[in-house]
């Protein structure tokens, strides 16, 4: 079944045109169509920047990319829903772009050539690395308690971590799963791994966190 109206967006602003530095003439002047929620309706883009980075929460979210991984843009539509700080791509720079449906323009992304210089970019702000895949030793996602200032490392699609990924995690988790096949989509592990931090560290008192 669709969900949601049929026309995405809102058409020309009606009426006479609401002031400030957040609205664009174009969008008003031509209606806007873009997957954003209602509060930022006619916002310039930098000016939708400006108010996330207001209330950005304190995890990271990396993914290797050594083989231009499609899981990476789904990871990072995930990472912009839930408000990560940053999201850091390790690897190869050129990375599939087509699964976060733009909203890599809403969110801090940055590149390293390795794992090494991810960890040290982190902890030199105070951030521990976590990676996320089911290795011997692991902890349990469901019963951890996770740090305020994280970071989820996510491998590639298949063989997961790379082996320096693993060397340079501060620790390793596992999720919990019941089924036949021994591992889940990298995106949907992400997807999970950053609901685990909204529930335990994010502000849920008002209804913003439910808009549509």
């Amino acid at each position: 079944m669709p969900h949601g109206p049929a026309e995405v967006g809102v058409g020309p602003w009606v009426g006479p045109w609401p002031e400030g530095p957040q609205y664009d003439a174009q969008l008003l002047a031509e209606g806007d169509r873009r997957n954003v929620v209602d509060r930022y309706r006619y916002w310039t883009m930098e000016a939708i920047v400006a108010d996330l980075d207001t209330r950005r929460h304190d995890f990271h979210v990396a993914i290797e990319n050594w083989q231009h991984d499609f899981n990476i843009g789904t990871v990072v539509r995930s990472a912009n829903a839930f408000l990560a700080a940053e999201v850091h791509i390790v690897g190869n720079r050129r990375w599939n772009r087509r699964g976060a449906m733009v909203t890599d323009r809403y969110q801090h992304v940055r590149h390293h050539p390795d794992v090494a210089e991810l960890a040290a970019y982190l902890h030199d702000r105070g951030v521990v690395l976590y990676g996320v895949d089911n290795l011997p030793g692991s902890l349990h996602l469901e019963t951890t308690d996770l740090p305020r200032r994280v970071c989820f490392l996510f491998g590639q699609e298949g063989p997961g971590l790379s082996e320096a990924a693993r060397e340079a995690c501060d620790a390793t988790f596992s999720i919990a799963q019941f089924g036949s096949t021994r591992s889940i989509n990298a995106s949907a592990a992400g997807a999970i791994a950053m609901h685990s931090w909204i529930r335990q560290h994010a502000d849920l008192s008002d209804d913003a966190a439910w808009r549509g």
